[in-house]
């Protein structure tokens, strides 16, 4: 079952309301992040640009964070069409949800990265150049390659993990 957020927002995870809630009440502000697997199996990533402050270089997902009033479906389609010019369709499945601190501002953030569908020519992403250097789509194989030669693989584990989850059960 999935909720409809306030603005006519794609169809969402449930916990979504209850997971922002839970982060305001903590006092961390919100990131949301889109792990994209298109057809063939394949997770959409990002390299971030040298020059950024938070995880310059890094291997990167769709995302970043909420803004005031936003709610964390809303934030993730805008994200979405920013990033990549592609229409969020929905987000399916919460991958995970961790805190984290960075960028020297003190700032506590809660990511919440959930596994998302969308719609556009996934070929051809709209990348944000100033932020971003490079972007791929990875299958398995591809993203373990990328971890043994990566500095950080945050995001990358993430995309392994979230495949797993589209893999169906063992019989």
């Amino acid at each position: 079952m999935t909720g409809r957020a306030a603005g006519g927002c794609a169809p969402h995870p449930p916990d979504f309301e209850r997971i922002q809630r839970e982060a305001s009440a903590a006092g961390a502000r919100c990131v949301v992040g889109a792990v994209l697997v298109n057809p063939l199996g394949e997770v959409f990533l990002q390299r971030r640009a040298p020059h950024v402050r938070l995880y310059p270089d890094c291997w990167d997902i769709v995302g970043g964070h909420v803004e005031e009033g936003e709610t964390l479906c809303t934030a993730l389609a805008r994200e979405v069409e920013e990033e990549t010019g592609w229409h969020l369709l929905r987000a399916d499945r919460v991958v995970d949800v961790f805190d984290w601190s960075g960028g020297g501002d003190g700032e506590r953030r809660r990511e919440i990265d959930v596994l998302a569908t969308v719609a556009g020519d996934l070929a051809r992403p709209r990348m944000e150049r100033d932020k971003f250097v490079e972007a791929r789509w990875l299958d398995k194989a591809a993203l373990r390659r990328l971890a043994s030669s990566s500095r950080e693989t945050g995001m990358i584990d993430l995309a392994l993990r979230a495949l797993a989850m589209c893999e169906p059960p063992p019989s």
